[in-house]
């Protein structure tokens, strides 16, 4: 952990309520201050080889990285797993095998947040929430456009159409974000799994209200009894 910040935080991951095989990842790195959700993608054979795989990469980062060369180790590794998630693919006779993946890292009173796909970085700031990244999806275009909001994007009949993933295409473009951490933040990093039952008004009022020990329960339990279609995944992480 940083010398300036410290932080606590609840991992977690359910197969949900309707697939055998959770093709969901989670890392968590509290000693390198990073904390990262892969969803293998769903429909796809060996979504969970994806995930696992990209989880694997990251964490073999070295302790001591300064910043800058944590947020470019995971950036490469990242790329490093989409190459060998395509190998893997050709190996199997050529179908497609992929992940979305997002990651939040702390450093010195900032956050990086580095992303492909449709799981997503929230930050709860004085009771208020904001979704930090912006999915890679069909329907993105339309909520960027102002034609719908990211909760009814959720119910839309393309919503798990995603336009970018790790192993998928011949590159993949890694979309990242930058900004300030306070004392009280609380970070939310998940999987679609939730996001499609949890709308932002559900997400605010859980986040605000309960403790740690207890909001990734309470979270879980909003995808559960919503359907509980996907893996459902997240991380929480409060900076102290």
């Amino acid at each position: 952990m940083t010398a300036m910040m410290t932080y606590r935080f609840v991992a977690q991951t359910h197969v949900g309520l309707k697939r055998k095989v959770n093709e969901d990842a989670v890392l968590a790195l509290p000693d390198h201050d990073i904390w990262l959700v892969s969803d293998g993608m769903g429909g796809h054979q060996a979504g969970d080889y994806a995930s696992a795989l990209i989880v694997d990469a990251v964490a073999t980062l070295p302790l001591g990285l300064d910043p800058a060369a944590k947020m470019h180790g995971v950036r490469d590794r990242i790329q490093g797993a989409h190459r060998a998630i395509q190998a893997e693919a050709e190996a199997r006779g050529g179908g497609t095998i992929g992940a979305t993946v997002v990651a939040l890292i702390l450093a010195n009173g900032h956050f990086v947040g580095i992303w492909a796909g449709d799981s997503r970085i929230y930050r709860l700031r004085d009771g208020l929430i904001e979704l930090l990244t912006c999915d890679h999806s069909a329907v993105a275009e339309l909520v960027l456009a102002g034609k719908m909001s990211w909760d009814e994007a959720e119910q839309h009949p393309q919503s798990n159409a995603i336009t970018r993933a790790v192993g998928v295409g011949d590159e993949v473009e890694l979309d990242k974000i930058r900004g300030d951490v306070a004392p009280g933040d609380r970070f939310l990093i998940c999987s679609d799994g939730l996001t499609k039952y949890a709308t932002f008004a559900m997400l605010q009022e859980v986040l605000s209200t309960t403790p740690l020990e207890t909001v990734g329960d309470r979270l879980l339990q909003i995808a559960l009894n919503g359907g509980g279609a996907d893996n459902i995944s997240q991380i929480i992480v409060d900076v102290l």
